[in-house]
């Protein structure tokens, strides 16, 4: 009984860390491209109709994002959905 348990924790684990892996690869692109343009988080969020903090939460991966949100992140960033989650 406790081997099954382990490894459901184990499953669960691996699981909560691939989505914190792709979301720090996803925060990363974000800010990068949004340096690359020149645009700080509090700019970026006004054109995004966002609000900055929750850029900032993005970036440092503490909150996942709705494809709604990237949709609407990458128009301010003047790049495409696609560009943003290339490298995940």
């Amino acid at each position: 009984m406790l081997g099954r348990a382990l490894r459901v924790f184990l499953v669960c684990f691996n699981a909560v860390s691939q989505r914190s892996k792709t979301s720090k690869i996803l925060g990363g692109t974000i800010r990068a491209e949004r340096i690359k343009v020149g645009l700080s988080q509090e700019k970026l969020a006004e054109k995004a109709n966002l609000a900055r903090n929750y850029i900032g939460n993005i970036e440092r991966a503490e909150y996942k994002v709705t494809v709604e949100t990237l949709a609407r992140i990458a128009k301010a960033l003047g790049v495409r959905v696609r560009d943003l989650v290339n490298d995940i």
